[in-house]
């Protein structure tokens, strides 16, 4: 729960500059606040709130150029270098489809915007960071030395908001989700179903129907269809596609943003419990020890069967996912494929 009526947000500042190489996620998590509320003591001191209109920011961000965008979880960074572009928007989800950048968004899910300037030395660094309703971060841009600072500039005076308290309402957001077990009969309804997908998308309404989470349906759904893997799968998978050079694709998702990488990855370096990618336009950075359950998951489509590695942490939320590079109407890489066929499994003495 948020101490913001205990905390003023001159407090808020003044730990902020008692703690000036902390991140703000770390400093808000040992404040007890959430990373918005000590965005937000910062408006008029660094920070300016603006509207979180999803359309109107994706429509001004092409003459923006290129940035860095980043969207991450508890346990996982994803970070691309790229000029937004293709970009569309409805009330329900918007999409930027990018040569670099590539994305889903959620807008309901963008409740608190700020424009953020922090200073760095003799020079200033310019980002957005949109929060959810939380107040946890579901997407941030940061503006690199070629970005179009003009353009920048124009796109947040027009989502300026007329609200500029340091200060931020946040409520938390309480899973829904329930366990259904090992409820035969949905099992057996879940496969059916699963059996008949024409489109790995038809994944999510399969299990809205159903009212099952991702990882309660890779439980349910039998060794044909998933299979637990060892846990030094995700590194021994990155390491084979930088030697086999597989292009491969990486998504990470917040609440109300789901970022892809699609492409080739060169440089896996890692450093104590994370596993990071340092390439030129793609940075990950992987909490490995945050991973708690790794699957091997098969679903049919119209082009035959797709293979991805997902990675779940200790709630059950998936962290991270990798499939093989490719497009719509395409089979999935042989390469790819024989990679994933070729992982540990989890012995199921492990498993039991």
């Amino acid at each position: 729960m948020s101490v913001e009526a205990t905390l003023r947000p001159e407090d808020i500042r003044l730990k902020r500059e008692q703690n000036p190489k902390m991140r703000e996620r770390d400093l808000a998590r040992i404040l007890g606040i959430s990373e918005a509320e000590l965005v937000a003591a910062h408006c008029g001191q660094g920070a300016r709130r603006i509207e979180p209109r999803v359309a109107e920011f994706l429509a001004g961000m092409e003459a923006v150029g290129t940035v860095m965008a980043l969207t991450r979880n508890e346990s996982a960074v994803h970070e691309k270098i790229g000029v937004y572009e293709n970009a569309s928007a409805s009330e329900k989800s918007a999409i930027v489809l990018g040569k670099e950048i590539d994305l889903r968004i959620f807008p309901m899910h963008w409740v608190h915007a700020f424009a953020v300037e922090k200073r760095d030395g003799g020079d200033v660094r310019h980002s957005l960071q949109f929060f959810d309703r939380a107040g946890d971060a579901v997407h941030k841009v940061h503006l690199r030395p070629e970005s179009d600072l003009n353009a920048y500039l124009s796109l947040v005076e027009k989502l300026t908001s007329v609200d500029q308290s340091p200060r931020v309402e946040v409520t938390p957001i309480v899973s829904s989700e329930t366990s259904c077990g090992n409820d035969a009969a949905i099992g057996e309804t879940l496969r059916e179903r699963w059996t008949a997908m024409q489109d790995v998308h038809q994944l999510v309404g399969i299990l809205r129907a159903l009212k099952l989470t991702r990882r309660q349906a890779v439980h349910l759904i039998g060794d044909e269809f998933a299979w637990r893997l060892d846990h030094a799968a995700v590194s021994m998978m990155m390491e084979r596609a930088v030697e086999k050079k597989t292009p491969i694709m990486c998504f990470v998702g917040s609440r109300g943003c789901i970022q892809i990488h699609s492409g080739p990855v060169m440089n896996v370096a890692p450093m104590g419990p994370w596993l990071n990618v340092m390439d030129p336009t793609f940075h990950m950075h992987l909490r490995l020890d945050h991973l708690v359950e790794l699957w091997a998951v098969r679903k049919p489509t119209k082009d035959g069967h797709v293979t991805s590695l997902e990675a779940y942490d200790a709630a059950g939320h998936l962290v991270v996912q990798f499939f093989g590079k490719r497009h719509e109407g395409e089979s999935e890489r042989a390469d790819w494929r024989l990679l994933m066929e070729e992982l540990p499994r989890l012995a199921q003495a492990s498993a039991a």
